[in-house]
């Protein structure tokens, strides 16, 4: 039996970072997480995925609650740096302007 995004209970799964769908998984019960552990099986089939699925599904067997959290709220966005708002936010490290290549003329110390 095939089955389809649309049947999970995790909106967007397919695209969810690791760590996001970690988080996800402790909000679902024990039927929820087999019918992720059955659609990764059929599509994408990744290691870590389906062992981060499997040791969920353990933790529920071993007597573990599901955590009462939203499974549909939304993606966190991560700021890794590369985007454009990242480069213009004042409280990352980096000069505003690059010193010219032949040296700074006021430091007496670097050549002209």
């Amino acid at each position: 039996m095939t089955r389809e995004h649309d049947e999970l209970p995790l909106p967007e799964y397919d695209h969810l970072p690791v760590e996001v769908l970690r988080q996800r998984l402790r909000t679902l019960d024990r039927e929820q997480v087999q019918r992720v552990l059955a659609y990764e099986a059929e599509h994408g089939d990744r290691l870590v995925i389906t062992q981060l699925i499997r040791a969920r599904l353990d933790d529920l067997e071993a007597g573990a609650e599901p955590s009462g959290g939203d499974p549909e709220a939304p993606v966190p966005q991560v700021n890794d740096g590369t985007s454009p708002a990242a480069r213009s936010d004042p409280s990352v490290d980096a000069p505003a302007m690059n010193p010219p290549s032949q040296g700074d003329p006021t430091n007496p110390a670097q050549p002209r």
